[in-house]
């Protein structure tokens, strides 16, 4: 069970019905009602709200309950009964209220747990923080094939061999499946509302629009119309597994999973999606690298769409926060990173062209934006790249003698592979090629925690020892704040 997308009077309950957790038809065709309940303590002696949800088959037998009625700023507690069956007890918590002036706020952000790659001890930490909200940035589950070093760790295997990945619907719900029987991931679901967007694995490595990947030379995409059943797939049983507010209709192969949340007039959320609206990665390049120019020159290229692009923009023009969010997927700072192609050249630097550098006007238009609508304090924080970067934003990147227009923040991965053999080049390679980057480490996994108040945002990279282990201690391995009404990062 979950909680997630608070409002100042609302949130949305989670839970799924199972019989086999991996095949969905084993809990028969037939509607199942559940009881819920939210009460104002976890003893449930002060239930607030209580009725009766249908669990239905066409959803994988998935309850999504949107509460309304709240107080606003208030933990509550919740719970599922279906005949003798209880589930344990969640905790959530609503926005405050939109007029209100909260002093602070407390985020933590996730992204990319593969679950082959190990096991999630940052969820087991991450449960035990003292947080208003999680935010994940995409990648909840990795659509590849059974291939690990852990012998309890392998994926589900997809219904039709020699694809080397998921396809249909009861694939990608066998595989959610599986991430939901993490117990770490459970307690963080339990500990906190989450907020969620999805990023490339949750359907396919590298995708664009209704485009396939492209990630081998020589490599057939599927056609747009075939691609469009898979992500269909891929969006019905993400919704299946996450609480989320907006209905989705079964079999479509869209869904606007782009949103925006208040927290009083401190923060301000604007959730998007870059993967279902983007235009194609430029260049035609087998996996993510290519030359920076190809991201230069893509002027047509966009990763939000044009739709959703004047969403976010009247978004930040019209907003009254203290500290205006963008929260995505894929690394806005501009990277230059030395050539891993080919690592007996590598000068001169390439770029990864499936973020924001292989959309480079894009990203300029929004930079100049930011900066001439002044919008207060703006803060952008990204995942996917499996390794944390904290960098100032400047239209252009080189030139440090300018203010920057804001920072992001990218969270490195909860278990998802950065190769190691690339963190030390990396270290001393970006203090000559990427000097806006102020601080990164490719070696840790783990999880962000955001402490935002009214003077200052701190941003700690937590992170574990071990992914090998499913018990491994965090610490706090960086800690960088900005203050409000300057931009810039400043160790703190």
């Amino acid at each position: 069970m979950a909680s997630g997308d608070p409002l100042p009077d609302g949130i949305v309950l989670w839970t799924r019905l199972v019989a086999d957790p991996y095949d969905a038809p084993s809990m028969g065709t037939t509607p199942v009602q559940v009881e819920w309940e939210i009460a104002a303590d976890p003893q449930f002696r002060q239930v607030v709200r209580r009725a009766v949800a249908v669990a239905d088959p066409a959803f994988a037998h998935s309850v999504h309950v949107d509460v309304r009625g709240l107080a606003p700023a208030r933990d509550y507690w919740y719970r599922f009964r279906t005949g003798r069956h209880l589930s344990p007890v969640g905790r959530t918590r609503t926005a405050p209220s939109p007029r209100s002036r909260p002093g602070a706020l407390r985020l933590g952000v996730v992204n990319c747990q593969d679950w082959q790659n190990g096991y999630w001890p940052a969820y087991t930490a991450l449960a035990e923080e003292d947080l208003d909200a999680v935010l994940h940035l995409g990648d909840y589950i990795y659509e590849w094939d059974p291939n690990s070093t852990y012998p309890d760790r392998l994926h589900t295997t997809p219904a039709t061999p020699g694809l080397n990945q998921l396809v249909s619907l009861a694939d990608y719900r066998a595989r959610h499946a599986q991430y939901k029987t993490d117990p770490s991931l459970q307690a963080a679901h339990a500990a906190f509302p989450w907020i969620v967007t999805w990023d490339d694995h949750d359907v396919e490595n590298n995708y664009a629009d209704l485009l396939d990947e492209n990630d081998d030379v020589g490599a057939r995409r599927q056609d747009p119309a075939t691609f469009a059943l898979q992500r269909a797939a891929a969006y019905q049983a993400y919704y299946e597994h996450l609480p989320l507010r907006q209905r989705l209709d079964p079999g479509s192969p869209d869904y606007r999973i782009y949103r925006r949340f208040d927290f009083g007039d401190l923060v301000r959320l604007n959730v998007l999606d870059t993967r279902q609206y983007r235009t194609d990665q430029p260049g035609g390049f087998p996996r993510d690298f290519g030359p920076p120019a190809a991201g230069t020159q893509n002027t047509a290229g966009t990763l939000t769409g044009d739709v959703q692009e004047r969403w976010l923009r009247r978004g930040l023009a019209d907003s009254r926060a203290l500290w205006n969010v963008i929260t995505q997927q894929v690394m806005m700072s501009q990277i230059r990173f030395p050539n891993f192609l080919d690592p007996t050249r590598p000068l001169p630097p390439i770029a990864n062209l499936d973020q924001w550098d292989g959309y480079d006007p894009a990203r300029r238009r929004l930079l100049q934006f930011l900066r001439d609508a002044r919008v207060a304090n703006p803060i952008v924080l990204a995942g996917d790249i499996h390794s944390s970067w904290f960098s100032d934003l400047r239209i252009e990147r080189d030139d440090l003698n300018s203010a920057p227009v804001a920072v992001e923040f990218t969270a490195t991965s909860v278990s998802s592979d950065f190769p190691i053999e690339f963190d030390a080049p990396l270290k001393a390679f970006n203090p000559v090629f990427n000097r806006h980057v102020r601080y990164y480490d490719g070696s840790l996994r783990g999880y962000l925690r955001l402490n935002i108040d009214r003077e200052q945002w701190i941003t700690d990279a937590r992170t574990v020892a071990s992914i090998a282990v499913r018990q491994s201690p965090v610490i706090t391995s960086a800690s960088w704040a900005v203050a409000a009404g300057e931009p810039g990062l400043q160790p703190t």
